[in-house]
């Protein structure tokens, strides 16, 4: 079983000059990006956003996908470190409670030029590459629209309710309750900003943990439900048109047989690898979600990059 870890490549610009953060561990002494091992109930996400606070003492929100750094340490046991991009805002900086300590003596900004010569490790250079490919294109700042299937709810055959409108009564499980909490570190490692879902009992309920836990208006749309999708699948299209248009960072709540609609959605902004995993992803399990990273260039929206998640681990599917 391979020990997993994740962190990030941290960004930010001033006068125009990109600038990354470098971690200086004086028990080593080396230079790397911040990151760290995977804790007990943790998803791969949860522990980058973890690591780099603890590390960095900086709080962020993941960017674009980069890279797995794959190799063996000493003992022989392989190891997996997922690695994201994130931008640090100023006001994260400014409130960044970082003390030089035994695990980390020094969090440093350099150019790109000055890490590359700094990085103790060779693999390192892989993820600095990765970003800068997406620098030099202009795809660094992104926004993420979340696609999510509500956890997991009482079985039709089991529900007395009824059909049509009185299935958006059926409700979540015990084990659906469980991984709407569960859900919420995980979402909020990307921070949406807006929380739109079906108003049925089983999506509304998967998002309220997370809505509540950041403060944030629930908006509902009668056309993510699976009946508002049976009637105009265009409706329900539009939803998520406006989100990618508005360049709004989201979590959309739907159901199973809605997912083809809502994923088509996104592909005219994909390249060939971005379409083959937003198509797969219509069979997402209950509370699992897919992650579209969204740049705007000029009046066009292009997908940097996608990722799959789930509530378990590990490992996540990226």
């Amino acid at each position: 079983m391979p020990i997993y870890a994740a962190g990030a490549l941290l960004w930010r610009e001033v006068n125009g000059e990109l600038l990354v953060a470098m971690i200086h561990r004086a028990r080593r002494n080396d230079w790397s990006w911040p990151k760290g091992k995977l804790d007990p109930g943790e998803t791969l996400p949860q522990t980058a956003v973890r690591e780099i606070h603890e590390e960095t003492g900086l709080k962020i929100k993941l960017g674009p996908f980069l890279d797995v750094m794959k190799y063996h340490v000493p003992s022989g046991q392989p190891k997996e470190v997922h690695y994201w991009s994130a931008r640090v805002t100023d006001a994260a900086l400014r409130r960044s409670t970082f003390e030089p300590g035994e695990e980390v003596a020094k969090v440093e900004w350099k150019t790109p030029e000055e890490a590359r010569a700094l990085l103790t490790y060779s693999v390192d250079h892989n993820v600095l590459d990765k970003f800068l490919v997406l620098h030099a294109a202009e795809l660094h700042r992104t926004k993420p629209i979340i696609i999510l299937r509500h956890a997991k709810a009482t079985p039709r055959s089991d529900w007395k309710g009824g059909k049509n409108v009185e299935d958006g009564m059926r409700p979540l499980l015990p084990a659906g309750f469980d991984q709407a909490k569960k859900l919420v570190p995980l979402i909020s490692a990307f921070g949406p900003t807006r929380v739109v879902t079906s108003p049925w009992e089983r999506c509304f309920t998967t998002v309220y943990p997370y809505a509540k836990f950041r403060n944030l208006t629930i908006v509902e749309r009668s056309q993510l439900s699976e009946l508002g999708n049976k009637k105009g699948p265009k409706r329900t299209q539009k939803v998520v048109k406006d989100l990618i248009a508005k360049n709004c960072s989201a979590v959309v709540c739907s159901h199973r047989p809605a997912l083809p609609t809502i994923l088509e959605t996104f592909v005219p902004h994909g390249e060939w690898q971005h379409v083959a995993a937003i198509k797969e992803a219509t069979d997402l399990k209950p509370a699992e979600m897919l992650v579209v990273h969204i740049a705007k260039k000029g009046d066009k929206r292009k997908i940097v990059s996608v990722e799959r998640h789930t509530t378990e681990t590990p490992p996540d599917k990226i």
